[in-house]
C-alpha cells in the first residue's frame, strides 16, 4: 500500500490529509481524516481511529480498540486487549482460538498521557484526561481526569 520502505501498511483505509511518519506498522485498520500517526506506532486489525486524532510515537493500538474523533494519544501508550494473557495452555502454545479480544473505546476529545496503559474492556469518556503513566483498569467518566496506578479520579467535571 505504501511506497515508503520505512512504512508497513497493509489493507489500511486512510481518510484525507492523514500524516504517517516513518517506521509505522498498520494493517486491516481505518484512520480518519486529518489524523497523524507518529513514528514507531503499531495499529492492528480492526482498529478504527477517527478524524483529527494525534497518535504520538512508540504507541501500540491493538485489535479491539476504537478511538473516536479529536483524541490525543501521548507517547508510548499501550492498549491491552486480552484480560488473561498466557503463552501456553496445558503445555501447548496458544492460538487465536484460545483468547477473547475484549473491546476498548476512547470517546471524542479524550486525551491520554505519555506511557499510560489502557486495559481491555474500558471506555474513556468524552473529553476525559488520563494522566501520564496511569494504568486504566475501569471506565473513565466524561470530562474527568484520572492518574496513578491504578488510575483514580483527580478532577471531576472538567471545564
Amino acid at each position: 500500500m505504501s511506497t515508503n520502505p520505512k512504512q508497513s501498511l497493509h489493507n489500511v483505509t486512510l481518510g484525507e490529509n492523514v500524516k504517517i511518519f516513518d517506521f509505522v506498522n498498520m494493517y486491516d485498520c481505518e484512520i480518519g481524516d486529518n489524523s497523524k500517526i507518529g513514528t514507531f506506532v503499531e495499529v492492528q486489525k480492526g482498529v478504527k481511529i477517527g478524524r483529527n486524532v494525534k497518535v504520538s510515537t512508540h504507541t501500540f493500538i491493538c485489535e479491539g480498540v476504537t478511538i473516536e474523533d479529536d483524541v490525543f494519544i501521548g507517547h508510548n501508550v499501550s492498549f491491552i486487549n486480552d484480560r488473561y494473557p498466557r503463552a501456553t495452555t496445558k503445555g501447548r502454545l496458544q492460538t487465536d482460538e484460545d483468547w477473547e479480544c475484549i473491546p476498548t473505546l476512547v470517546k471524542r476529545g479524550a486525551s491520554i498521557g505519555t506511557s499510560a496503559t489502557i486495559l481491555c474492556g474500558v471506555t474513556i469518556g468524552e473529553e476525559a484526561i488520563v494522566g501520564a503513566g496511569a494504568v486504566v483498569t475501569k471506565d473513565v467518566a466524561a470530562r474527568t481526569s484520572v492518574a496513578g496506578n491504578p488510575a483514580r479520579v483527580v478532577i471531576r467535571n472538567l471545564g
